[in-house]
């Protein structure tokens, strides 16, 4: 077997990342757990679109799987659980001001 980053899951949530050989006589993962292995594990993630202002989507990624992850049984895909990132509006579109008030 190879030794490879196994994803540990349990209640639905990646709570372990080990590296394993997936032989169960060399380790005992935790019997309430389900074990994926991170590189073959599709996960949502959150993405930069090219729209303008610049947004962001979750799109599916390989491999991407992370300790926090929610699983959904149902599609059998990870979610990450970190919140969507806003936006970086450059410094061009941004207003001026000169630091003054009018009396």
């Amino acid at each position: 077997m190879t030794t490879q980053n196994y994803l540990i899951i349990q209640l639905n949530v990646v709570t372990n990342c080990v590296l394993w050989d997936g032989n169960p006589e060399t380790w005992q993962p935790p019997s309430d757990s389900i074990q994926l292995v991170q590189a073959t594990t599709p996960a949502l993630v959150w993405m930069e679109t090219s729209l303008k202002p610049p947004d962001y989507i979750l799109e599916e990624v390989i491999g991407a799987g992370s300790i926090g992850f929610i699983w959904n049984t149902t599609t059998q895909v990870l979610t990450t659980n970190e919140p969507k990132p806003e936006p970086v509006i450059p410094a061009s579109n941004q207003p001026t001001t000169t630091g003054t008030q009018q009396a």
